[in-house]
């Protein structure tokens, strides 16, 4: 029996995957990681702010960043670093306060974490990234950080503590883990890409207030491990709005260290095609998890644009769909009002025939050739009321599809941001 085709859409894993049960960010072999309550963030309870990840050995890097005209200092720092190439072996990161706009005193205190972690974990300060989230305009309080870096306990179990240290208005933990075999002189060998996300609010493509750490023990050419990053990310991150609002902190970082023991995965071999895979689902989940979580979200949106002149135009249409507010607020009410998909689509103005369009809600067809058909308005109400609502949008002038998540829009996210500092 034909499965429906919002089924279809639902990210499933594919071979040669495999799913690490409770992955996270230290199941790749060789790395570990901790965390503390530093008094960053208000006190709760099991709260954690200050955290450390380290490999045992020293990492190639990739990383993007936040495209925002303002940023963090721990964003150019690690950006920095990046760019000059070398080798790394830890990241440190803190949630509460995003050390942004702050003056000078944001370089100086960021550079004193990065001194603080390296000496907590035992490598040189040149060998570790920075990451920052929570409040902007607020200085480190550097006094607090300083009296508890030396209580991060690094621990190869220590990828959940990390992810709840990164963790700001998000309402769960978002955590992946997934391994794949590959041939070599020796036999088979295990891989493992885990990896780890914080993002709820201020969330738009181009990255969002997220960061994201992903890991394996692979040993990976370089350039390799950047191209893959990259397209990840724009099948990722780059496809997930909550609310339209754009971070100066976000970033991800994914760090190779080889400790599997294989030869390097060079571009073009069937190694790089599943070390691909892997990283992508790693990537997708925890941007799906991030579109789930967003603030005051009852509902997961997944749009799929389909047929369009080019993959771009795709992700534009995909993007502007779960973008608006008007698509958003229609789903959190149960509103069949199909309208707004299409404005949000014609708002884009990427080329189309409004005379081809076909428009689905859960596998209900309710536009064809861009007019309405006779559909059953309940069976549609109940569609949006499901905790995940797949839209599909069917435009026929060409082959170009992709996917983007976002979430309804509710009083309660209103509500929260109405008063986050007070």
């Amino acid at each position: 029996m034909k499965k429906p085709f919002f089924e279809l859409m639902i990210p499933q894993l594919t071979a040669p995957l495999t799913e690490v049960k409770n992955g996270t960010v230290t199941s790749p072999a060789g790395f570990r990681a901790g965390a503390v309550y530093s008094g960053l963030k208000t006190p709760g309870p099991d709260k954690l702010d200050l955290g450390i990840l380290v490999s045992d050995s020293p990492c190639d890097a990739a990383a993007t960043f936040s495209q925002n005209s303002i940023l963090s200092p721990s964003v150019t720092l690690s950006r920095e670093a990046i760019q000059g190439g070398g080798k790394f072996r830890a990241v440190v990161v803190n949630s509460g306060n995003a050390n942004c706009s702050v003056g000078e005193h944001g370089i100086i205190d960021a550079r004193e974490v990065i001194s603080l972690a390296a000496s907590q974990a035992g490598v040189a300060p040149e060998e570790v990234l920075i990451c920052s989230t929570g409040v902007i305009g607020v200085e480190l309080p550097m006094g607090l950080i300083r009296a508890h870096v030396g209580a991060i306990e690094l621990v190869d179990d220590g990828g959940m503590d990390l992810a709840k240290a990164i963790i700001t208005t998000d309402t769960r933990l978002k955590n992946r883990a997934v391994s794949f075999e590959v041939d070599g002189e020796a036999g088979s060998t295990t891989i493992t890409v885990g990896g780890i996300a914080k993002g709820s609010g201020m969330i738009h493509p181009n990255m969002a207030t997220m960061l994201a750490f992903m890991t394996t023990d692979a040993a990976v050419d370089n350039g390799l491990l950047k191209q893959v990053l990259s397209d990840a990310v724009d099948v990722s991150f780059n496809l997930v709005s909550v609310d339209t609002d754009q971070s100066t902190n976000d970033t991800c970082i994914l760090l190779a260290n080889g400790a599997a023991g294989n030869s390097p995965i060079e571009a073009g071999s069937d190694a790089a095609e599943a070390f691909s895979a892997a990283v992508r689902d790693v990537a997708v989940y925890l941007a799906r998890e991030m579109a789930r979580d967003g603030e005051g979200a009852t509902k997961l949106i997944d749009a799929t644009v389909t047929g369009a002149h080019s993959v771009e135009d795709a992700r534009v249409a995909a993007r502007s769909i779960v973008s608006s507010p008007l698509v958003k607020t229609a789903i959190y009410g149960r509103d069949p009002n199909w309208g707004r998909i299409l404005m949000a689509l014609g708002k884009t103005e990427i080329p189309l025939d409004e005379s081809k369009l076909q428009v689905f809600i859960n596998d209900i067809q309710i536009v064809e050739s861009g007019a309405a058909i006779p559909f059953h308005a309940e069976s549609v109400v109940q569609a949006l009321g499901q905790p995940e609502v797949y839209l599909r949008v069917a435009l026929n002038v060409g082959d170009g599809d992709a996917t983007a998540w976002g979430c309804d829009l509710t009083e309660e996210y209103v509500v929260f941001n109405s008063a986050y500092t007070t």
